[in-house]
């Protein structure tokens, strides 16, 4: 195709050889405008305020408000101009933007008086040829994994149907089931209850007898310390009597002092029995115990305790040594199976002891009401376990895949991309996170919430609600989903504070309906 331009005052004629038609258009206009702007008429502006002779456009002088009568000079400031680009895109520009020494079209149309420019509109149609034919391949080849995947997302989509209603049958036999153990349980534990019953009732009056006969003792006790200390034998208690017993010198200076006896007698000069037993004796029976070896008071304790320690302080190098060799001891691994047959030789044997303190009938009961409470608990477990699974697979079922599922193959698998300082994982549908190479915790930079694409919804996935940053908002990840010949991540960066941003090849965003950049073509 040949095209031919003259200038002829203020327009520029174009001829095509091929239709043998010729087209009359100012400088700057398109194709598609010359309807508008017709040489026979006045000239009206775009926004209809205004008529001007059509000598008048393109004259370097605005006249209209909304710039359209000078499309060719840079007069108006809001005017439009239209890089025609033969063999290329064709191009609109501020008319600004018109002979100021730039090149702004490839046909150099813009710079028709500076005369700086020259037509490359040729090349760059071609490289955009090019490209455009290598996006076409990607997508044609793109299209063809895709439907790979569209296929594979189908047939996990059938599965996971198929193993919901399984799971709804199972779950209804789960429930069945643990209704009836639970019927079974509570039969058992009614049973057990009852046999239990008994024998705590004959435990609560052998306990009781118990406790009366260690009363009965005490106060046994208590009267013979009483009597002892009697010396008269007159029934009571007097201070004394307490002053003439060395048992009662707490301070051990050879002398039961007054104090020392208001200790035990209080506010009373004598004691009966009665009120021996009741609040003087609780007082004594420590001394008695101490008298015959069987109580040592705290303080002595302590005392003991010290000269130990001194005692080993006086021989560092003794205690140096069996610290030696108490850390060598505890150094020095465990058995573990040593430990496991002590263990269930301790659980044998309160096993052993429990039904000794029982009559085989009743331990039968027990067991039963074990065995009974231990298939319910199964169950119950049961049923969770088949809960859960149908759970996540309704989960699942009901996320948006993208328009014919072409993102469901995703679900499940993870991508990792590493830069200098960190490795980022991407789990489609579940998570993003970050782990420093150089070693350290993983980061969670955000759990799926959705499609957040502009235009097309799955160019563009959104991670939210990620690890607070320290001092900082929650982290965040937006996920750039572009076409491409295998699942990748591609790049990672950090534009904002705790906000992340990933590029996410796929097949699967490799749709045939997504637009194309026009592959460029010659305009009259």
């Amino acid at each position: 195709m040949i095209n031919i331009s003259l200038k002829i005052g203020s327009m520029l004629v174009l001829f095509n050889i091929n239709v043998l038609s010729e087209i009359l258009r100012p400088r700057g206009v398109s194709i598609s405008k010359v309807s508008l702007y017709d040489p026979s008429t006045e000239f009206t502006c775009f926004d209809g305020l205004r008529k001007i002779p059509f000598k008048y456009v393109n004259d370097d002088y605005c006249d209209c408000h909304d710039g359209t009568d000078e499309p060719g000079t840079p007069a108006c400031p809001n005017g439009v101009f239209h890089c025609t680009n033969a063999g290329h895109k064709p191009l609109n520009i501020p008319s600004s933007r018109v002979n100021d020494g730039i090149c702004d079209c490839c046909d150099a149309s813009d710079e028709y008086l500076t005369g700086n420019c020259s037509d490359t509109c040729y090349v760059l149609g071609e490289e955009a040829r090019q490209q455009a034919k290598q996006r076409a391949e990607l997508l044609r080849q793109g299209g063809e994994l895709r439907q790979q995947l569209i296929s594979r997302g189908k047939q996990m989509k059938q599965e996971k149907l198929s193993r919901a209603q399984s799971l709804e049958r199972d779950k209804a036999e789960a429930e069945a089931v643990k209704k009836e153990k639970e019927i079974l349980k509570q039969e058992a534990e009614a049973a057990e209850s009852v046999a239990l019953e008994a024998y705590r009732l004959v435990e609560e009056a052998e306990r009781e007898k118990k406790q009366e006969e260690e009363k009965a003792q005490e106060q046994q006790e208590a009267f013979e310390h009483f009597q002892l200390i009697d010396s008269n034998q007159d029934g009571k208690i007097t201070a004394a009597e307490l002053e003439a017993r060395q048992t009662f010198d707490q301070n051990k200076d050879g002398v039961v002092s007054e104090d020392e006896v208001k200790f035990f007698l209080g506010i009373v000069e004598e004691a009966d029995w009665d009120h021996f037993l009741a609040e003087v004796y609780p007082r004594m029976k420590p001394f008695f115990m101490m008298e015959k070896g069987l109580f040592q008071p705290p303080s002595e304790q302590k005392e003991e305790d010290d000269a130990e320690h001194n005692s080993d302080q006086e021989n560092p190098e003794e205690w140096g040594e069996e610290e030696e060799e108490k850390e060598e001891e505890e150094e020095q691994p465990e058995d573990e199976e040593k430990e496991h047959k002590d263990d269930a030789e301790q659980v044998d044997l309160e096993e052993d002891e429990t039904k000794q303190k029982y009559d085989a009938a009743t331990q039968g009961l027990i067991d039963d009401a074990d065995k009974a409470r231990a298939d319910f608990e199964s169950a119950e477990r049961a049923l969770r376990d088949v809960e859960r699974e149908l759970k996540h697979l309704q989960e699942g079922l009901e996320k948006d895949y993208g328009p014919e599922d072409d993102f469901s193959a995703l679900d499940g698998e993870c991508f990792e991309y590493s830069d200098r300082e960190y490795t980022y994982k991407l789990c489609p549908f579940d998570q993003v996170s970050q782990k420093p190479r150089s070693g350290g915790a993983e980061t969670r930079l955000g759990s799926w919430s959705g499609w957040a694409g502009a235009g097309d919804k799955y160019s563009a996935m959104m991670y939210d609600q990620g690890q607070s940053c320290w001092n900082g908002p929650q982290r965040s990840t937006y996920v750039d989903v572009i076409c491409g010949l295998e699942s990748a991540v591609t790049t990672a960066s950090e534009p904002n504070r705790c906000e992340y941003r990933l590029t996410f090849t796929t097949p699967a965003a490799c749709r045939a309906e997504q637009p194309l950049e026009p592959i460029p073509h010659d305009e009259l």
